[in-house]
């Protein structure tokens, strides 16, 4: 069964170290333990709730399939009706199948940059 892949916004900055150091950690692993992702579907809204005004954004596309972390599909914060993948460990950049420039247009909405 082939896995649908997870996305995950990070800044270009956040991106180009990872690239440098081999692996990717967010904040988020510290602090709360995993990696905040989300399926096709949530992109646009977590975009617009969390990285609104925000320039500089990549947009990861990850194949779980290919992870060596433990993904979970858990309930949102804020949203806790709507399970998010969740990636508990740093992301292995193999996983990553593409990075594409992440901006809102210029009133403020976001679409996938994907084809």
């Amino acid at each position: 069964m082939k896995l649908e892949p997870i996305y995950h916004i990070t800044s270009k900055t956040a991106w180009d170290s990872a690239q440098r150091l081999g692996r990717y950690s967010a904040a988020s692993l510290a602090t709360e333990g995993f990696i905040h992702c989300s399926t096709a579907a949530q992109v646009v809204a977590t975009a617009q709730r969390f990285y609104a005004g925000q320039r500089g954004l990549v947009l990861l596309v990850i194949d779980p399939t290919r992870l060596e972390a433990e993904v979970k599909y858990e309930a949102g914060t804020d949203k806790p009706d709507e399970l998010f993948p969740h990636v508990y460990g740093t992301l292995n950049l193999d996983a990553v199948t593409r990075a594409a420039d992440f901006e809102s247009d210029s009133a403020g909405g976001w679409s996938l940059p994907l084809p």
